[in-house]
């Protein structure tokens, strides 16, 4: 049979308090030079008792009574040596009618239905501790026949409101604790959802393009296969018509499919859920943040820095992230085993300009007017494959498609390359 989580849950915790609420009471001392006793268990039960979610509190008080009393039992068993259940009753048995009435007006107050209000909770608070008080001290009095002056409540009730606001602020504290716990988790949540959109809008942008060549292709293979229409049919030259027209079929059939591809892409990346748009703060901070992860992954020791200069707008989000990102990357993989990659951005009239500057090796000058080609690469895998060599050139179509442009130089101090990316600020803060 399966149980309730929260039922699970509070079972767990009345464990906890079975342990944990004996034990704290016996820190204790007495305010009246008698058998009334003031202890941290009291306190303890009430912070217990505001875990609670689903077990009725007067069924935890019930048993905190008699796993109290037990307690005690023992304790006096230990050190006495011979313990007098008769005298034992007299002197323990009332602290099991303080937790049991706590329970009860705990449940009557209903107080769980107040976390959001920490001063009405601080006074339930007191108010149950001080009617369990004289609940206790009336049993006391009934089989000691002792008497407290009523001058003596005044102790209880300040003794009632230190515990009672001693619990909500450390339940408060608790809470304060998880919600920041929450928001971090939240917040890379979020980051990994941004940077998932952004590679897909790097892949819709580039399935754009494919539909682009796809239809062109079209075009020209059926222009082809018209054109061979015209020669004289001869076998051969029928033979590479009807090729020509297969092709342009395939080809066409590969622009539905990308169609259909794109449209999916576009409508996940323009979900309403995220903000498309943000802070250069935050967004410059999640691209260090990622690839800090990425050089961690390839075991290398990068330190990274930002400079931000001007005031900026809010900028789309997918676009900067796809398009300095790949930079970025690039400029972790180009160092050996440590280095540094400063990333500098400022605004000059109706452009940005980020720079971003790396202590690697540097582009070789045999390789400077190929790195924006489609398929070049100087990065190969421990098996000696090359990678895509799309990186760069995807970026570059990009910028362009966005009428920037993008340009790199050497470092002017030792080795390492500056990547310099201009782009017009509109495109980038359009909305829709």
């Amino acid at each position: 049979m399966r149980i309730n989580p929260l039922i699970r849950k509070d079972i767990n915790i009345l464990a906890l308090m079975i342990l944990i609420v004996p034990l704290a009471g016996e820190l204790k001392f007495f305010p009246f030079d008698g058998t009334f006793r003031v202890s941290l268990g009291s306190p303890a039960f009430f912070f217990f008792l505001l875990l609670l979610r689903k077990l009725p509190a007067i069924a935890a008080g019930f048993l905190i009574g008699l796993s109290v009393e037990g307690f005690r039992f023992l304790v006096d068993l230990a050190f006495i040596g011979d313990a007098n259940w008769s005298s034992f009753f007299q002197v323990h048995y009332p602290a099991f009618f303080y937790y049991l009435a706590f329970g009860a007006l705990f449940d009557l107050f209903k107080v769980n239905r107040f976390h959001n209000r920490p001063f009405l909770l601080g006074l339930l608070g007191i108010m149950m501790e001080i009617t369990a008080n004289v609940i206790e001290l009336a049993a006391q009095m009934i089989t000691l026949n002792t008497f407290i002056p009523l001058s003596d409540m005044n102790k209880i009730t300040i003794i009632a409101i230190f515990r009672s606001f001693f619990v909500i602020g450390f339940l408060n504290l608790m809470k304060l604790y998880e919600a920041r716990v929450s928001e971090m988790k939240i917040r890379k949540q979020n980051e990994r959802m941004l940077m998932l959109i952004s590679n897909l809008y790097e892949e819709s942008i580039l399935l754009k393009k494919t539909l682009v060549n796809a239809e062109n292709i079209t075009k020209k293979t059926y222009d082809l296969y018209k054109g061979l229409n015209q020669v004289p049919s001869v076998q051969e030259v029928t033979h590479l018509r009807q090729q020509a027209l297969t092709i342009a079929g395939e080809v066409h059939d590969i622009k539905k499919d990308n169609q259909r591809i794109f449209a999916g892409l576009s409508k996940l990346i323009t979900e309403e859920n995220y903000t498309p748009y943000m802070n250069v703060d935050e967004l410059v901070s999640i691209i260090i943040r990622s690839n800090k992860k990425y050089a961690l992954l390839l075991k290398k020791d990068v330190q990274f820095t930002y400079k931000i200069n001007g005031n900026h707008p809010d900028y789309h989000v997918y676009t900067i992230l796809s398009i300095i990102n790949n930079i970025v990357a690039n400029a972790v993989e180009a160092l050996e085993d440590e280095g540094m990659i400063e990333i500098r951005m400022a605004q000059e009239l109706d452009f940005i300009e980020f720079r971003i500057e790396d202590n690697g090796p540097g582009i070789p000058p045999k390789h400077r007017e190929l790195i924006f080609k489609p398929g070049f690469t100087s990065k190969y895998d421990r098996y000696g494959n090359p990678s895509t060599g799309i990186g760069l050139f995807y970026v570059k179509e990009m910028i362009e498609q966005l009428g920037g442009d993008v340009t790199f130089e050497n470092r002017k101090e030792g080795s390492g390359t500056i990547f310099i990316i201009r782009l017009p600020i509109l495109p980038l803060i359009e909305k829709g």
